[in-house]
């Protein structure tokens, strides 16, 4: 059966959109090559990453959401929303070749009259340049004549209790007026507010500025952290002090490093693109290098506090808690933790992890074993390092039980704990 609304690539970016247009009662199915994504999303199943609980995944069942690998399927809806994944090649350049392959796939199903919009994470310039020479040799079709073609940045909080679909505004922008119109019809249905931008390119850009204002702000504030602790100054309570200004002023905090679906990727392949234009855009090229420092910074302080309190790091018991990128969700994009175990391992500590959302986490290639007993662990272990904190963590009773709390997220009382 034909359905309004078919969403290509079943990922992080993807199914959230998909279950916020099945809420909205606008028929929908999404299309996957991967057959086990498939599969288990009919099957009630959500993704490891948590974008979507297994209640989620249900609800979206139960009001007719159906996935497939079969790309007959695309062929008689109102709208496409391609949201193919996109990551970094070793060059640090974008890697397209999913958007590619998803392009190819919908342009030889392609009919009049579709809106095609596209919410990966692209270079500027890519749904005129890239996707719209693909959907028309494949199809024969005309874009901006004979289909609507339009872009629209993904914008999500995942995990977040404030802001989700329905009250983040969309920003769309169209390769024409009528194309921008269509595009806001569809997104009218989802958002409570559209934003139209001039282009596809204007729209495109808009992604990089939001990701990039977090990454500049993050890198200032780890910059400040560690400052402040050579000159002995409190930055949580300076942070503190500072939001209560109600102007001119937004609080961001410093941690263990960056991480995320956007943060991690999207500062590392405009950057790139600069590069390859004659100049560097030097603002998100350092803001990058800073908070690229800080896994090592916070491995250095580590190895400070175990010198401080008679302990080497070499053959020390660090236990390290949260492993994921962002607090209360299992997903470990980008995360940090990673390379704060490996060069602590590099430094001869013995590692154990905490996560209650990862049962099972490997660094090189190596598992590292998981606290059971969280308490028993913090207590037995000669220093224990805060890299993300969950809501379920108490860490008041923790700073209790561990013989050296480390906190590299400010969110343990103050005095508990050392603090980044």
């Amino acid at each position: 059966m034909p359905a309004d609304l078919a969403v290509l690539g079943l990922g992080h970016s993807g199914l959230p959109v998909a279950q916020a247009a099945v809420a909205a009662g606008i028929e929908t199915i999404g299309y996957d090559a991967d057959e086990e994504t498939v599969a288990g999303l009919n099957a009630g199943r959500p993704p490891a990453d948590g974008i979507i609980t297994a209640a989620g995944v249900r609800r979206m069942i139960s009001r007719g959401f159906r996935a497939t690998t079969d790309p007959e399927a695309l062929g008689h809806v109102r709208t496409a929303l391609i949201c193919a994944p996109t990551s970094l090649g070793p060059d640090r350049a974008l890697n397209l070749d999913a958007v590619r392959a998803t392009a190819r796939t919908l342009a030889s199903h392609l009919h009049p009259r579709t809106t095609v919009v596209l919410e990966s994470a692209v270079y500027p310039g890519s749904t005129e340049e890239i996707l719209k020479p693909l959907l028309e040799e494949g199809s024969g079709l005309r874009a901006g004549r004979d289909f609507h073609l339009a872009y629209s940045p993904a914008r999500l909080d995942p995990g977040s209790r404030r802001y989700g679909y329905a009250n983040t505004p969309k920003v769309i922008g169209g390769l024409t007026p009528a194309c921008t119109e269509r595009a806001a019809a569809f997104y009218g249905r989802l958002a409570g507010k559209v934003v139209r931008a001039r282009g596809p390119r204007e729209a495109e850009t808009v992604k990089l500025l939001e990701t990039n204002f977090r990454q500049v702000n993050i890198a200032l504030v780890n910059e400040m952290a560690v400052f402040c602790h050579d000159i002995g100054v409190d930055l949580w309570d300076v942070i503190r002090c500072a939001e209560t200004k109600p102007f001119g002023f937004q609080a961001f905090r410093p941690g263990p490093g960056v991480g995320g679906h956007s943060v991690s990727i999207d500062p590392n392949y405009i950057a790139y693109r600069s590069r390859s234009l004659g100049y560097p855009l030097r603002m998100v090229e350092l803001a990058q290098e800073v908070n690229g420092r800080m896994p090592r910074y916070v491995c250095q302080r580590a190895a400070e506090l175990l010198n401080e309190h008679g302990k080497s790091a070499r053959g020390a018991r660090v236990l390290l808690l949260g492993v994921t990128y962002k607090p209360d969700l299992p997903d470990q994009e980008g995360a940090p933790a990673r390379e704060v175990a490996l060069r602590l391992k590099q430094l001869g500590a013995q590692l154990s992890f905490h996560d209650p959302y990862v049962m099972q986490w490997q660094v090189a290639g190596q598992p590292v074993p998981r606290a059971d007993s969280l308490y028993e662990a913090a207590a037995a272990a000669d220093l224990t390092v805060l890299l993300q904190h969950h809501r379920r963590y108490d860490l008041q009773g923790l700073a209790a039980k561990a013989r050296l709390l480390f906190d590299t997220r400010g969110a343990s009382p103050t005095g508990a704990a050392h603090r980044l």
